[in-house]
């Protein structure tokens, strides 16, 4: 799709689901390097794509999963799907709520592990890119626990398109432990923004247009993506039909 196209994806009507475009999940994992190119449906009757049709319009290039990411479950797990999410994103949102509810379900196990990515959209959330930098402040000052601590509490507070007030950054902090100086020290100084940036490129060369986007990982290979916010039930079924 146009990115004209995919960076509207709130100003679809309120009253209507966000629009998903499914990708292959495989059938079979075969061996590393070869290609897969089994296609499944789910319900609506949407056929889904591997990750190895290429766009013509758009070379792909994913990011391998490594240390600096952060992740929740498992390292080695079979399954790790890694987000690009804009904590100002209504459809973020949900499906950060469907990826914990993932996580209680297949992360205490070993089967499957998540990955967060930064990639606000400034055309549409102004404020995405800072409240980015603040997870990442929460990271540098209590490391990945907090780091999802804090990201959690910002998407269970904010009331999206641009509605958190920035208060709540410092807030937030403080409520979850954080030194409220350093904090503030951190993320006036601008020094995340680097690594904000960093995850938005990698993005954009893994073809997101909008948010969320989700790669699947599978033994350490992207066996294709998740394009927008997959109910619960579609994800669980793309878990379950791996793991056969």
């Amino acid at each position: 799709m146009e990115e004209n196209n995919t960076l509207n994806r709130e100003e679809v009507k309120k009253s209507s689901p966000a629009p998903i475009n499914n990708y292959a999940i495989p059938l079979a994992i075969v061996i590393a390097g070869l290609s897969i190119a089994v296609a499944v449906y789910f319900g609506g009757g949407k056929a889904v794509k591997d990750a190895s049709s290429s766009n013509k319009a758009q070379k792909t290039d994913f990011t391998p999963i490594s240390e600096r990411d952060h992740l929740m479950g498992n390292p080695n797990a079979k399954i790790i799907i890694a987000e690009y999410s804009d904590l100002e994103c209504p459809y973020c949102k949900m499906f950060h709520t469907t990826m914990n509810k993932i996580m209680s379900e297949y992360g205490e196990g070993g089967e499957a592990a998540w990955v967060y990515r930064h990639f606000p959209i400034a055309e549409l959330h102004s404020k995405a890119h800072r409240e980015a930098e603040a997870t990442e402040c929460a990271n540098k000052l209590g490391g990945n626990t907090k780091f999802w601590e804090y990201t959690n509490k910002i998407f269970s507070i904010t009331p999206s398109n641009n509605g958190l007030n920035e208060s709540e950054l410092s807030k937030t902090a403080q409520a979850i432990g954080l030194d409220l100086k350093a904090f503030n020290e951190c993320l006036s100084s601008g020094e995340m923004k680097g690594i904000v940036d960093q995850d938005m490129a990698s993005g954009t060369k893994a073809g997101a247009r909008g948010t969320p986007y989700s790669l699947i990982f599978v033994d350490k290979k992207v066996v294709g993506t998740i394009d927008g916010a997959q109910s619960y039930e579609q994800v669980k079924a793309t878990i379950d039909e791996i793991l056969k």
